[in-house]
């Protein structure tokens, strides 16, 4: 059997294979020249020169299968050693493994005007195109490429049934009048990405009514509809174009917007902020408002005083408003990158970063305020920047912001780290440990009193297990623990600012102003030094 009128046979059927080609050679090895297929079910056509080796490539290109990526095989005629593939013939051999039959699937529910334009231009693509309709006049061969495969059935359900969808499959409904009876059977299914094709109007009705059904939100919020950019489509193929655009930007898992735009570094692009209380609030908020996209990141249970200026408290209410910009908690980065494109902040609990590889921001900023790094990597994205000690700038970030009050609060730092914690908190009306409440064991805290609330020196403000919490002066309660949450001894959970009526706890203060204008500044020089940096490359190239 011909390698190649297999692999043509596969590439057709769109049945995924490998090519494994010798590229390097020396010494005594089976073969120094040689290329040979591997099926998806392990079987091959042709031979590398058999052995060890051999089936070595083959488990290899069975992995590369499974991660739907190429790689490179060293492999060493040796018994031991790095690179050994278990013989004695002493060569050494370099093997590059390709993956191919790969082409992703889009699944065309209805057969309809702008479904068939859909599939004309998604063919050329490189997508496998299958299309699904109860009427069988409506899949006339003629209307769709020559590979299309067309599935006629007696209801859109079987159809759906039949069609054997897959996790890594593109589906858009576009039935005209039974888009309901398709959606309910795909809306809880595993798909790269799920569409449909109606009126902002229709969109709506369909969404309440899974709501009051019981679909779960996160199935909702994988919805793409009013599927497509607006470009001002009417005709079926302008559509079509407008509803590719959306398919790749998901499966190119890119940012979207006018390229024009990446030449103006400040402008619609995502930072990531790890962590939501008051002083990474203060931070997004003046990116927001430079013209950033920003996401927040946080943990389950948020452990911030001043909520009232957190974007945190969008975890344990849905939704925050902070200066009037409006943050949610979101349940993944697919439903962030919806809500961006709203005008609104989400709130992703991901203390981890796990969401960073589907998010692809411009920039990650540490704002955790820990003292210390917990995991943030400046291979995390192209700009990393963080707040306060415990990082070093050129080694774990690109940038450290310094947080002690003073005269260098806000100061960028470009290599080297921030001042070290002091401890002892920013001193109003030489009051400054001394405003700040601390747990006296562990336990449950209760709050007693509200944010904004003035107490007096000696008033009970909270409880911790049985334990009273006294108000160690008089004035405003400007930040306080979210009720519930359990605590350790020694933990802050809130503070009193004596200034009394005259504070404000419903605005950031102005170091989270400060050193948000520290990011800001850090940022943008980071994407000029870029810009210059690729620019200058051009130039030369």
């Amino acid at each position: 059997m011909n390698i190649f009128s297999e692999a043509a046979k596969l590439e057709a059927q769109n049945r995924p294979f490998a090519l494994a080609q010798i590229v390097d050679s020396r010494g005594s090895t089976p073969r120094h020249s040689a290329q040979m297929l591997i099926r998806e079910d392990g079987s091959i056509v042709g031979t590398i020169g058999g052995g060890m080796v051999e089936r070595k490539v083959i488990e290899q290109a069975l992995e590369a299968l499974s991660e739907k990526a190429s790689r490179m095989f060293h492999g060493r005629m040796a018994r031991s050693g790095s690179d050994a593939v278990g013989s004695d013939c002493g060569g050494a051999m370099s093997v590059y493994i390709s993956v191919h039959g790969l082409r992703p699937r889009l699944v065309l529910i209805g057969a309809g005007h702008v479904n068939r334009a859909v599939a004309q231009s998604a063919a050329l693509l490189g997508f496998e195109v299958a299309v699904a309709d109860i009427y069988p006049e409506s899949l006339n061969p003629d209307y769709f490429p020559p590979t299309t495969q067309l599935l006629h059935a007696e209801t859109f359900s079987e159809a759906v049934e039949n069609l054997a969808i897959r996790g890594d499959d593109f589906v858009l409904i576009a039935t005209n009048n039974q888009d309901r009876e398709a959606l309910d059977k795909l809306i809880e299914r595993p798909v790269a990405w799920l569409g449909l094709l109606a009126s902002r109007r229709k969109v709506q009705v369909f969404l309440r009514q899974m709501r009051e059904n019981g679909v779960a939100a996160e199935h909702i919020a994988r919805l793409h509809a009013p599927v497509g950019y607006n470009i001002g489509a009417e005709t079926p193929h302008e559509i079509a174009i407008s509803i590719l655009a959306e398919i790749l930007q998901v499966k190119n898992r890119a940012p979207g917007g006018l390229l024009m735009a990446a030449a103006t570094p400040a402008q619609q692009q995502l930072v990531a902020i790890r962590g939501a209380g008051d002083i990474a609030s203060g931070v997004a908020l003046r990116l927001w408002h430079a013209g950033f996209k920003v996401v927040m990141l946080e943990v389950a249970k948020p452990t911030v005083i001043r909520r009232s200026v957190a974007f945190a408290q969008a975890v344990f209410d849905g939704e925050m408003t902070v200066e009037g910009v409006v943050a949610k908690r979101v349940s993944s980065a697919q439903e962030a990158i919806r809500v961006i494109e709203n005008g609104v902040i989400p709130v992703l609990v991901d203390p981890l970063c796990e969401s960073l590889t589907e998010l692809r921001p411009v920039c990650v900023v540490d704002a955790i305020l820990a003292k210390e790094n917990f995991g943030t990597q400046r291979e995390m994205a192209p700009a990393v920047i963080a707040l306060g000690p415990g990082f070093c700038a050129g080694v774990d970030c690109h940038a450290v912001i310094e947080t002690n009050r003073g005269h260098w609060l806000g100061q960028v730092i470009y290599d080297g780290k921030a001042q070290e914690n002091t401890g002892v908190p920013g001193n109003i009306l030489g009051h400054t440990s001394r405003r700040v409440i601390r747990a006296p064991g562990a336990g449950v805290m209760r709050a007693k009193v509200a944010l904004g609330d003035i107490v007096n020196e000696g008033d009970i403000i909270a409880t911790v297990g049985e334990a009273e919490i006294i108000a160690p002066l008089s004035g405003m309660v400007r930040g306080l623990l979210s009720d519930g949450l359990v605590v350790d001894s020694g933990f802050k959970i809130g503070d009193i600012d004596p200034r009394g009526a005259s504070a404000d706890f419903t605005s950031v203060s102005d170091k989270a102003r400060a050193i948000g204008g520290g990011v800001l500044e850090a940022l943008m020089t980071l994407m000029n030094k870029r810009v210059k940096e690729k620019s200058e490359l051009l130039s030369v190239a």
